[in-house]
């Protein structure tokens, strides 16, 4: 089937891989324009974009999609040209204007991050861990006018794992995702295939800003190990010691067994030779790396170790 691809970052490039090894021709990408990167602020081509190009293949990179627009209108008319039968799509970054969803037969198909309808949106890998999900999954579905209401062509299950960042869940996805959209292009040119509407209630994932990644020290250790996980590794989960603010990486739950009769106030730090203990709302969590302004990611031992408040044995606490 003769398909133009949409999409832009990493994730997105593991299914424009699995389909260029397919037995279908990837006529172009869209991908959003080069971004500026990197100390030096030089313009580096998109994951995607870059992928493409290894192979030869046609890039389109339209700042927008809008009609009437001079890059959307350039688009429109390429689209005509090229006939493509199908437009899947991956985190492309871009909306697409009701005028261009029936331009190929199939229509375009989006390959979105959870079981629809659960988790629509933009973070849907991270709603997911935060909310304590066991499981999650990816689906296809062609995309209409509405936030991810499309109907499903298909799914894939994925369980979470305990220790799950978003990154190692998205990473596991973006795998089995792959799969499944090639699946779905191969049951659409078959014919095979019939597209079901999406039942059940529906929730919601916001796109997250870096002042939803702060730690609320008040809430129960299981809430507090699930956020900074969901944050992982971007924006990153973060919090305040004085003025500086500092990054949290994974943490490990401290079981009561373990946990000597600690008790710490919420955000209260206790540092002995081995761990770096805070309290919640309810538990104490291990810290297991941090990062200090200006520093690198490091052990929060490590950082205990240099941090003279830290040593001095004075009540510290996080906020």
């Amino acid at each position: 089937m003769r398909l133009i691809f949409a999409g832009t970052p990493e994730p997105a490039v593991v299914a424009l891989r699995r389909l260029i090894d397919s037995e279908h021709e990837i006529l172009a990408v869209i991908t959003r324009p080069d971004a500026r990167r990197g100390r030096g602020r030089t313009l580096h081509p998109s994951p995607v974009s870059a992928l493409a190009q290894e192979h030869g293949i046609e890039v389109l990179t339209p700042s927008t999609l809008k009609a009437g627009t001079e890059d959307g209108e350039a688009l429109r008319a390429r689209l005509i040209e090229l006939a493509p039968e199908a437009i899947p799509v991956v985190a492309y970054g871009n909306l697409v204007p009701p005028d261009l969803l029936d331009a190929p037969t199939h229509g375009w198909v989006n390959l979105h991050f959870s079981l629809l309808p659960a988790w629509r949106g933009a973070a849907p890998v991270q709603a997911s861990i935060k909310a304590g999900d066991d499981i999650t999954g990816a689906s296809a579905f062609r995309i209409e006018e509405g936030l991810d209401t499309g109907p499903v062509l298909g799914t894939v299950t994925e369980t979470i794992r305990p220790s799950d960042t978003a990154d190692d869940l998205l990473t596991r996805l973006a795998y089995s995702g792959a799969d499944l959209l090639v699946a779905t292009m191969d049951g659409l040119e078959s014919g095979e295939l019939m597209a079901q509407p999406q039942t059940g209630e529906a929730s919601y994932a916001h796109k997250i800003s870096t002042e939803d990644a702060r730690v609320d020290w008040n809430t129960p250790a299981f809430a507090v190990d699930r956020h900074i996980r969901a944050h992982t590794p971007g924006p990153g989960a973060w919090t305040m010691l004085g003025d500086d603010r500092i990054k949290i990486g994974p943490a490990t739950m401290v079981d009561g067994a373990s946990e000597e009769l600690v008790e710490l106030d919420p955000g209260q730090l206790l540092v002995d030779r081995k761990h770096v203990l805070v309290g919640t709302g309810a538990g104490v969590i291990s810290l297991g790396s941090v990062q200090p302004p200006g520093k690198k990611m490091m052990a929060a031992t490590d950082w205990a170790r240099g941090n003279a408040s830290l040593q001095s044995g004075e009540k510290v606490s996080f906020s």
